[in-house]
């Protein structure tokens, strides 16, 4: 493609970079990524990938904007108040970049629509707030083998991942086979979040999905990285394929997609 002059000004901090240069922008701007969430992680991530060209940004929440989500989810406003919280991330990368195409799903994610709605994106980015849709997310592309960019926030702590379907990498079942009994975990709602954190793991799971995209650096699959808000430490884990996961083992029990109960209703 021939970028116009407008884009080449645009996109001239990353064009001068020889580790995307002028076939990386292009890259970026024939990608597509699905973002499921549009709340605490998916604003900050949204915002850098529309700010860096992604070419089609999907994002997916049936939710709508509550006063409280505005002390973190920052492409929301006052103004915002009771609309869709996809329209109004929709209009909020508009501003900031009219190369990006944003299609807008109004819709719960489950079972029957989940292989359709990631089938056609090259990236996956998680940005909910409940287990049930974590594995429901991950076993989808695990099935249909599409990389993945997890993250998740709770009080002071955030922690972020790559699954990649390809290789020796673990799944998200690799860490917690399943999930916790409905109850056990409270929501961010009844223990709180820090407002800045999302900010924090949205802009690494950017980060993640772009290094996907472009094909270079070294992602977080295989990695753990936890951080601390309180007392501003990251911490690493060594993430290995556990060989009795029940999705991505040697002997998966794990064969198809399952709606688990949603027992976690507070949205980030």
């Amino acid at each position: 493609m021939e970028f116009s002059s407008e884009q080449i000004k645009r996109y001239a901090r990353h064009i001068i970079l020889p580790e995307v240069g002028g076939e990386g922008q292009e890259r970026l701007l024939s990608s597509k990524v699905l973002l499921i969430g549009a709340g605490g992680l998916g604003a900050p991530c949204g915002y850098y990938l529309g700010a860096a060209g992604i070419g089609t940004l999907g994002i997916v929440d049936f939710d709508t904007v509550d006063l409280s989500n505005l002390q973190r989810q920052i492409w929301h406003g006052t103004n915002d108040v009771g609309r869709y919280k996809v329209d109004s991330a929709k209009d909020s990368i508009e501003r900031i970049n009219p190369d990006v195409r944003v299609v807008t799903y109004k819709e719960k994610i489950c079972s029957e629509n989940i292989k359709e709605l990631i089938s056609g994106y090259d990236v996956v980015i998680d940005a909910t707030d409940n287990f049930p849709t974590r594995y429901l997310i991950n076993d989808a592309c695990h099935f249909i083998k599409k990389p993945l960019v997890y993250g998740s926030i709770f009080r002071f702590d955030g922690q972020a991942t790559v699954f990649l379907p390809e290789g020796d990498g673990p799944c998200y079942r690799c860490l917690f086979p399943s999930p916790p009994p409905p109850g056990l975990v409270p929501s961010c709602q009844e223990a709180g979040v820090l407002g800045v954190l999302p900010g924090v793991i949205g802009a690494i799971q950017a980060n993640e999905a772009i290094k996907i995209i472009l094909g270079v650096g070294r992602t977080l699959n295989g990695r753990l990285l936890i951080y601390d808000a309180l007392d501003m430490k990251f911490t690493e884990m060594k993430l290995r394929k556990d060989k009795t996961c029940p999705l991505c083992g040697e002997n998966p029990s794990v064969l198809d997609l399952i709606d688990y109960e949603q027992f976690c209703e507070a949205r980030q």
